[in-house]
């Protein structure tokens, strides 16, 4: 998993256990799966200003470009990346092959625009779809090359 600084701290505060081991109060029996899966991902931060990361993290710093080439030369099944800032400069840089959006049922009207500033289109192929009982739809999408 690549994030940015802002995801990573965010995707910390949800999904990482308490020092006992536990997870919080809140977590549904049905999100423990995910949780375990999230916390037990190796991650990497793009980060300027965090000086030190913990729970399975290394700090990316340096050309985005080059560290992001190395890290998918590594093996595994490839890099997942969350967030907004960071995918959009990945975009840029031609270094994303796949994209997969989850279109939840609830719109928010406020926040982010995914991609907002992209300098050119990036054409994709629909490979895979899945629908869930929540209402969320997962599309997957290779890139046009």
């Amino acid at each position: 998993m690549l994030y940015g600084r802002t995801t990573y701290e965010m995707m910390e505060a949800a999904w990482r256990p308490t020092a006992a081991g536990e997870w919080p109060d809140w977590m549904a029996d049905w999100m423990e799966p995910f949780a375990r899966s999230i916390d037990a991902a190796r991650k990497y931060v793009v980060s300027s200003t965090l000086e030190r990361v913990d729970w399975n993290t290394e700090l990316v710093r340096g050309d985005l470009g080059m560290a992001v080439q190395e890290l998918k030369k590594e093996s595994g099944n490839g890099l997942l990346v969350g967030g907004v800032t960071l995918p959009l400069a990945l975009a840029e840089l031609g270094l994303i092959d796949e994209y997969e959006f989850v279109v939840h049922p609830r719109i928010a009207g406020h926040g982010p625009t995914l991609f907002a500033g992209l300098s050119t289109y990036v054409n994709l192929q629909l490979v895979s779809r899945q629908e869930f009982d929540s209402g969320a739809i997962a599309l997957r999408y290779e890139t046009s090359r």
